[in-house]
């Protein structure tokens, strides 16, 4: 999956939830490959990295890890895979980055080791460096200030901590961290991307302000071709009730489309291309079967598969 999303700062090897200017739609496409190849298939069900490694398999090779992962696709052990199941484990593939940033994050954060993290713990760390100096000298830079930046980090981190306890565990801290794959963070996704676009804080985003978080008006050169396109996608599209500015819901539609679930599409895909008996459903056996529809090898010249779901 292509996260183009909150960009962190790095300080002290930890990243920083506050986010610079970048791309505000989440692609959550499941590989930059054809859709509908089996290159595309192939990283949607065990990961763009981990389909390469399937190339240097024999097919032999290549049968057997995928019977070791179709065992932990298959999460009730009834010998099925279901389209559910299929979804989940594909959701589980794309989001393993989510699960790696925050295993390689949380222990430094968690001093006393009691698998939690206090509010007080992530700030101390991440910005007890600043001088009061320094805070107050941000608070006069138009375009930056680190009270703003703690006081985001804060309200996110509250929308994480599911309890109210004001500590996050490794669970909480991954939807700290990446709060767009979360659906009970998407709020907070919305309200972060009003911060950074609405310049005059009327709680609207006009179609300069629009604009004018994409691109950086030159006076000297003409406007690209592209900046007019994205004026009509504003107008036409974007603005949904046509009064010339995004509300929160409009923004939300724009930067997490709703339309089109690419997992669950994929997982109707690939049981359409195995299921030998028309069940809706698949065995172990028609999953090896039909192997080179989920991952490649030397034979077939395609994808990868993995050794490293034990987690799922």
């Amino acid at each position: 999956m292509v996260l183009r999303v909150f960009v962190g700062l790095f300080m002290v090897g930890i990243t920083l939830a506050a986010v610079a200017k970048k791309d505000r739609v989440v692609d959550h496409t499941l590989s930059d490959k054809e859709p509908g190849s089996p290159d595309y298939d192939h990283d949607a069900f065990v990961g763009e990295e981990e389909a390469k490694k399937f190339n240097d398999l024999s097919p032999e090779e290549s049968r057997r890890r995928l019977g070791l992962i179709v065992e932990k696709i298959d999460k009730d052990s009834n010998g099925k895979v279901t389209e559910k199941e299929l979804e989940d484990w594909i959701i589980f593939t794309q989001q393993r980055y989510i699960h790696e940033d925050a295993d390689k994050q949380f222990p430094a954060l968690d001093k006393n080791g009691d698998g939690k993290i206090h509010w007080n713990e992530y700030k101390n760390t991440s910005y007890g460096y600043l001088s009061d100096e320094d805070l107050e000298t941000s608070e006069k830079d138009d375009e930056f200030s680190y009270k703003q930046m703690i006081a985001r980090d804060e309200r996110r981190w509250d929308k994480a901590d599911t309890n109210g306890d004001k500590h996050c565990d490794l669970d909480e801290f991954k939807a700290f961290l990446h709060p767009e794959e979360f659906p009970h963070m998407i709020d907070v996704v919305v309200q972060e991307t009003m911060d950074d676009i609405d310049k005059n804080k009327d709680g609207l985003l006009s179609l300069e302000e629009y604009i004018n978080d994409m691109h950086t008006r030159d006076d000297t050169e003409e406007e690209p071709e592209w900046v007019a396109t994205e004026r009509e996608q504003f107008t036409t599209y974007r603005d949904t009730d046509k009064d010339g500015y995004l509300n929160n819901e409009e923004v939300r539609e724009w930067i997490l489309p709703t339309d089109f679930n690419h997992a669950i599409a994929e997982a109707k895909h690939l049981i359409q291309e195995a299921d030998g008996d028309g069940d809706g459903e698949l065995t172990k056996d028609e999953i090896i079967t039909h192997h080179d529809a989920f991952v490649g090898s030397q034979a077939t010249d395609w994808g990868e598969a993995l050794n490293r779901h034990d987690e799922f």
